[in-house]
């Protein structure tokens, strides 16, 4: 799946605009925490306990696809429910935009009209947990037979919440550089590589930058959203910062302020980034060859397909060495009706659905990255490397996310003020230190709530 900078995932693998999530999500996470009326995330029990495999059940499945896609699903629901007749799994997108699904979760806590299983983008694991509606996974992926070791580590983590595994990741991707060969060329400078530092991005962005041809050498999404803050999260821990310590703001330290300060001297001091203030218009901007370099997915190899552009892709820069990258998997969220026929059936399909097998029917058909690291030996992954190129050094890319995004009730709206903060720095409109300070003394009652 896909969605712009942060989640191109959605809206250029399904054909979706991008949804900037805008300050509605600020909202949406008030209204779930007021769905949740103080109940603990989860109650001890296992909610599977008691399951028949034999029972007939019905189950709602929220994928969070467009047509397109939403019809690979429902092919794949049917091959399921042909293997086991006593289970019928309904199918739906859930909500218009896979951004809208929060907010269609959080109303159906509250009329108890929520789905089985939903789409989930990562960073709403906190909250979704805090719910008190999803399932305990814990022991269920913990069984040999699930091979919960196959997904990369970022990606689990991110899928656990208060110590309990709230999902399984739906699909996993990482930041990484890709550059235009072309532009590379006519500059004479020579390819990025594995073992770039910062230094060398910025002087490479400095000599790619041509106002005479509206070309610049890097650019960065300052919408404010969580396109604009995710980007900042690999350097804060190149520097060996920290986004939070327990449930405070940690990343206003020296280590978050070195971090934006090298995006800030390439944005204001050179002039040789391209800012994008509604995070739609860089991707295209790069694809047409008027930016060298940008920090980006596996989701943007889509669209280069289609552009023809001759391009390569590299790890992200490093500092000391350290090439550290964020990855941002989403999630197949079980929730809990109180009926361990539907936990028990739920939990089967998902394992199913995210087996190596099957998953060469979903992630790989679609373009993306494979869950499983034992995906790599098959035909179909040497399909996709084949047919998208760059494919490999982001799959081998993952072994860099070696860290996760906090999975903490409030992230969403730290997010939004981290990346408020980032945006007016690379305007010029206050300084690294200033800005950070500001959004960690915005987010520390919404992250303590």
């Amino acid at each position: 799946m896909i969605i712009t900078p942060w989640r191109r995932r959605q809206a250029w693998l399904l054909g979706l605009a991008h949804p900037a999530r805008l300050l509605t999500v600020a909202g949406t996470v008030l209204l779930l925490t007021a769905c949740i009326g103080g109940q603990p995330s989860g109650d001890g029990k296992d909610a599977a306990a008691g399951y028949d495999p034999a029972a007939t059940v019905t189950l709602t499945w929220w994928t969070g696809q467009t047509e397109e896609f939403e019809q690979i699903a429902e092919r794949l629901a049917g091959e399921y429910h042909a293997a086991h007749p006593n289970v019928t799994i309904k199918t739906s997108p859930g909500a218009p935009t896979t951004d809208d699904l929060l907010t269609k979760l959080s109303a159906g806590f509250t009329a108890g009209s929520y789905p089985d299983i939903s789409y989930a983008y990562g960073n709403w694991a906190g909250d979704l947990a805090a719910s008190g509606r999803t399932q305990d996974l814990t022991g269920f992926v913990a069984d040999p037979s699930f091979g919960w070791s196959e997904i990369p580590e970022a990606a689990r983590t991110v899928a656990t919440s208060g110590g309990k595994v709230i999902g399984v990741p739906a699909l996993v991707d990482n930041l990484a550089l890709i550059y235009n060969k072309k532009l590379f060329d006519g500059k004479g400078l020579a390819y990025p590589t594995d073992t770039w530092s910062w230094e060398d991005f910025r002087a490479a962005a400095k000599k790619l930058t041509d106002p005479a041809t509206n070309t610049y050498g890097t650019a960065y999404s300052v919408s404010g959203n969580e396109d604009t803050t995710w980007h900042l999260w690999p350097l804060l821990w190149q520097n060996g910062g920290r986004i939070l310590d327990g449930t405070k703001p940690a990343f206003n330290s020296d280590a978050g302020v070195r971090a934006l300060e090298t995006l800030r001297a390439i944005a204001v001091d050179d002039r040789s980034m391209y800012l994008d203030q509604t995070d739609e218009k860089y991707g295209p901007l790069f694809n047409s060859g008027h930016i060298g370099m940008i920090l980006s997915g596996p989701w943007s190899l889509l669209e280069l397909k289609d552009a023809k552009l001759d391009y390569g892709v590299a790890a992200l820069p490093g500092v000391d060495g350290d090439h550290q990258t964020v990855s941002g998997p989403d999630l197949w969220v079980l929730l809990d009706h109180d009926d361990a026929n539907r936990a028990g059936a739920s939990r089967d399909f998902i394992k199913w659905l995210t087996s190596a097998e099957v998953d060469a029917k979903w992630n790989l058909a679609v373009g993306n990255l494979p869950l499983r690291s034992s995906e790599s030996t098959t035909a179909e992954f040497t399909a996709y490397i084949k047919q998208y190129p760059g494919g490999q050094k982001f799959f081998d890319n993952l072994a860099n996310a070696k860290q996760a995004r906090p999975t903490v009730p409030g992230y969403e709206v730290m997010s939004r003020n981290v990346g408020d903060g980032i945006s007016k720095v690379l305007q010029g409109a206050a300084s690294p230190k200033e800005a950070l300070d500001e959004a960690a003394r915005k987010s520390a009652g919404a992250l303590e709530d």
